[in-house]
């Protein structure tokens, strides 16, 4: 029994999806989002426009994070089922099992990222600089899982999975990559008028900035993600190695830093504009990107062919 049903026979919607599904994943994606996040921007925590506030990080995860959820993830899965069938979303559910990645990646992930944010923090930290406390150590680790099944599934199955392999053989990959970081660092925006942006004291600045750094950081996954063999896990690690990093280390790290959150998206931005400038150059702009090897990486349906082939994958 066919997967789909004949054009003829498919509903006005599905038509629709089935023959856009790009702006269609977007739309979904940016408008679900924004609409389940209003009552975050309206409490307390925001415009201050509802008289309710949720204490602490439970504020994040009841109010932020379905808004996420709704979004990215769930938007990449309702596209995908309508535009193509079951064998698409086994091709897309299946990116995020590929975890027989070398161990190399893996350093570049949970080592490299912070190596790198730690060196481009020190230029604004005006010398000080305190070896973190044992308790904020402590937290690393499960931080970085929470943050692993929290904002980086919630994203990544849509941007890296389900946004990327389409928008790179349109595009190319690099104007793929900038259209796609644009388009990620928009999808955050509203949450600027909230305290995760740094609201009331947010200027016009932070916002582009912000944008600016989603593309600087898609450049590196869409690398990261082409060389992995479409690696899922190893995308989602390296989101939320920066988030974790940001949120726990930076601020015991550096304690003279500027109170608000200019300096960390200086950060961000200086590390990951650096690293995406060095791979646009040393690859000429193709960021590992090989249709061929992509073709046959969503081709292969066993998992000990996903591990023949990702293993082969190294950083150059």
């Amino acid at each position: 029994m066919p997967d789909t049903p004949h054009p003829d026979r498919m509903p006005a919607w599905r038509r629709f999806v089935k023959g856009r599904p790009m702006a269609s994943f977007f739309t979904l994606a940016i408008s679900l989002s924004w609409i389940a996040w209003t009552p975050y921007i309206l409490s307390g925590h925001g415009l201050g426009l509802a008289d309710f506030e949720i204490p602490g990080l439970w504020s994040q995860l009841l109010l932020m994070l379905p808004g996420a959820y709704l979004g990215p993830i769930f938007s990449a899965f309702l596209v995908t089922a309508a535009a193509d069938g079951r064998e698409g979303l086994r091709v897309w559910a299946g990116r995020l099992l590929k975890w027989r990645i070398n161990w190399r990646w893996y350093a570049l992930s949970l080592l490299g990222v912070p190596a790198a944010l730690v060196l481009c923090g020190l230029p604004f930290a005006g010398g000080d600089v305190q070896l973190p406390p044992l308790v904020v150590l402590a937290a690393y680790i499960p931080g970085l899982v929470l943050q692993f099944l929290t904002t980086g599934i919630a994203e990544e199955p849509g941007w890296r999975d389900f946004a990327l392999p389409r928008m790179q053989p349109y595009f190319g990959p690099l104007l793929g990559t900038l259209v796609l970081g644009v388009i990620w660092g928009i999808w955050h925006l509203p949450l600027f008028l909230t305290e995760w942006g740094g609201f009331p004291d947010t200027t016009w600045v932070q916002p582009v900035e912000f944008v600016a750094s989603c593309v600087a950081i898609s450049v590196v996954m869409t690398w990261v993600f082409n060389r992995t063999g479409e690696s899922l896990p190893i995308a989602i690690l390296l989101h939320a190695s920066v988030n974790n990093f940001m949120s726990i280390v930076l601020a015991s790290l550096f304690p003279s830093m500027d109170a608000s959150h200019a300096a960390a998206f200086h950060i961000v931005l200086l590390a990951f504009g650096l690293a995406a400038c060095a791979l646009i150059v040393g690859t000429r702009g193709r960021l590992g990107y090989a249709p061929a090897a992509a073709a046959a990486s969503r081709a292969s349906g066993s998992a000990s062919e996903e591990g023949r082939g990702s293993r082969a994958g190294v950083p150059s």
